[in-house]
């Protein structure tokens, strides 16, 4: 669900995972590689989707870390008006709501926590810190993805996002700093704060102009008081100065942002309007399939149930019951079962669509 994973699927355990390539380019020195793999694999925190484990074979760079199952922030809070996931997803969490201000307010002490948390195990650095790296766990807790952890290339090299959202600092040098990531967490509060990726540049010229109401989500209308949204306002300025040394440091986020928790008694699935785990009624092989949309899956599971087509259909109606339209109907059906016996699911799709 983070940007760059390749796969995600179940060990032999029946525990998931989420696995991320690296460029062999960035990483030709395996020794290195595992060295930082390791380095980042011994943190374990709650307010992380920790590593699990690594690989490194011939060309091959990957990272494991367990996996998330309610997606990301970006999901949740630029999407979500639009489409929330999958229509699997909708039928199975019902329909999709816009991010209630308690639950924004608890994303950001998550994450200033898992940065504190980071930076005192000597992990300051965080590479590329956007909506994408912020997943939500079984229970509907934010959580911040080891992925960002490691760097992207030997020298540290690894800011991908739009320029519009990189540090100044980074334009200059083309480094990554402790003071880097405090930039991205003050982006990151411009999105909690107004539901979209907003350049910082644009951001800072409402705020200059006090037009605040421009920059808050209409979504959020009377969820919150002035002075809640005036700091939230005052932290993301202070994140985002130009000159690093002005910036705060984990710890006073955290110190700034906990006084600001509303609904600290509400379990975050409730907040998020997700179905908690512990109540969720256990899903079939091919209700779990159908969910993740894996069409591989399903054609196991069916192909293990002894799936067959609708054989002999076409001979045992009389074509004279059947108007034109129905026949052709039948016929696409028949492609379409064709099609999924030989796994060619956008020829089945196409065909059963029609």
């Amino acid at each position: 669900k983070a940007p760059n994973v390749v796969y995600k699927g179940k060990l032999e355990n029946q525990r998931w995972i989420a696995v991320k390539r690296f460029n062999r380019s960035a990483w030709p020195d395996a020794r290195q590689f595992l060295e930082e793999a390791r380095a980042v694999g011994q943190l374990r925190n709650h307010r992380l989707a920790n590593l699990l484990g690594c690989c490194c074979e011939g060309d091959e760079r990957l990272l494991v870390a367990e996996f998330m199952t309610n997606d990301t922030l970006a999901k949740h809070l630029f999407h979500c008006k639009f489409m929330f996931g999958s229509l699997a997803s909708a039928i199975v969490f019902g329909e999709a709501q816009p991010m209630k201000w308690a639950m924004r307010l608890r994303v950001a002490l998550h994450l200033a926590e898992a940065l504190e948390y980071c930076t005192s195990k000597g992990r300051a650095l965080y590479h590329d810190l956007n909506a994408y790296r912020i997943v939500f766990d079984d229970e509907g807790n934010p959580r911040l993805s080891c992925f960002g952890l490691m760097k992207n290339s030997r020298d540290g090299k690894s800011y991908s996002t739009n320029l519009a959202f990189t540090p100044p600092e980074y334009l200059r040098t083309g480094r990554v700093t402790p003071e880097s990531v405090i930039y991205s967490f003050g982006t990151l509060l411009l999105d909690l704060l107004s539901g979209k990726h907003i350049p910082p540049s644009h951001a800072l010229d409402l705020i200059r102009d006090r037009n605040i109401q421009m920059l808050t989500d209409s979504c959020l209308e009377g969820q919150f008081s002035n002075d809640d949204g005036t700091e939230l306002v005052r932290l993301a300025s202070r994140c985002l100065q130009y000159e690093p040394r002005e910036r705060p440091n984990p710890k006073s986020l955290v110190s700034a942002i906990i006084p600001l928790q509303r609904d600290a008694e509400v379990p975050s699935h409730v907040l998020m309007g997700i179905r908690d785990s512990a109540d969720a009624v256990p899903l079939s092989p091919l209700g779990e399939s159908c969910v993740r949309m894996d069409l591989t899956a399903i054609h196991e599971v069916l192909e293990n149930l002894g799936y067959k087509d609708d054989e002999g259909t076409a001979t045992e109606l009389s074509f004279q019951m059947w108007t034109n339209q129905m026949q052709e109907t039948l016929t696409s059906k028949k492609k379409g079962d064709v099609a999924f016996r030989h796994k060619d699911f956008t020829a089945a799709i196409e065909c059963y669509s029609q």
